[in-house]
């Protein structure tokens, strides 16, 4: 089954006059949808966009893996065990909140920031928070979340390129930029697709594109 979900489809949140601009593909805060409360272990996938100087303020999670990838401009992050970053394109972003963790994400540089911030379930909640980044990730190296069973796939496929998804019970697939032809459908910026139950696939750029993939074993 392929479940394509398009750009405009997405909830809008966020707070305009504080230069804040959220695209949400899941039901999400007052956004509530009961039949789009999450995809295998993904449970959040948020476009966002902060104005120069905009952000968000301290706030909490817990048993969540938070993972972020930058799409333009520079991530500012803190939180509450004592780790602070500058996030950037091509970077992996990875908070375990676990038991309980607090943080700040802001836009600290002169240049709009774009980033996609998706939430996955945890296998087992609780433990102690952790939290790493993977700068210039590679698209031959998917980025492991173990404690929610998935890989991150990041591919830059050039154009008329072929690209082999995987085969596995959950496949999440988001378009970044460019644009993905998959079976009868073509995704474009923001676009989505949710395949489970199929096995074979493959997905052609027309031209260049970058395309987060999600691989889930099985939903927590």
């Amino acid at each position: 089954m392929i479940d394509v979900r398009r750009s405009g489809d997405r909830y809008r949140g966020g707070e305009t006059a504080a230069g804040i601009e959220s695209r949400h593909a899941f039901s999400f805060g007052p956004h509530y949808d009961p039949d789009n409360l999450r995809f295998g272990a993904v449970l959040a996938c948020n476009e966002e966009r902060l104005a120069p100087g905009a952000g968000f303020d301290e706030h909490p999670h817990s048993h969540t893996e938070i993972v972020t990838w930058v799409v333009e401009g520079e991530l500012t992050h803190r939180d509450s065990t004592g780790h602070e970053s500058l996030v950037r394109p091509g970077d992996v972003q990875h908070l375990s909140a676990a038991g309980g963790v607090r943080h700040i994400e802001r836009n600290d540089g002169p240049a709009p920031l774009v980033f996609v911030q998706m939430w996955l379930a945890p296998l087992t909640p609780g433990g102690d928070p952790s939290y790493e980044v993977v700068h210039g990730i590679a698209d031959s190296t998917p980025y492991a979340v173990p404690g929610a069973g998935a890989l991150l796939h990041v591919r830059r496929p050039a154009a008329g390129e072929r690209l082999g998804l995987p085969d596995a019970p959950f496949v999440f697939v988001h378009v970044v930029r460019g644009e993905l032809a998959l079976a009868e459908d073509r995704l474009g910026p923001g676009d989505s697709a949710r395949i489970s139950g199929e096995a074979g696939l493959e997905a052609v750029a027309p031209d260049a594109a970058e395309v987060l993939i999600w691989e889930m074993a099985s939903a927590p």
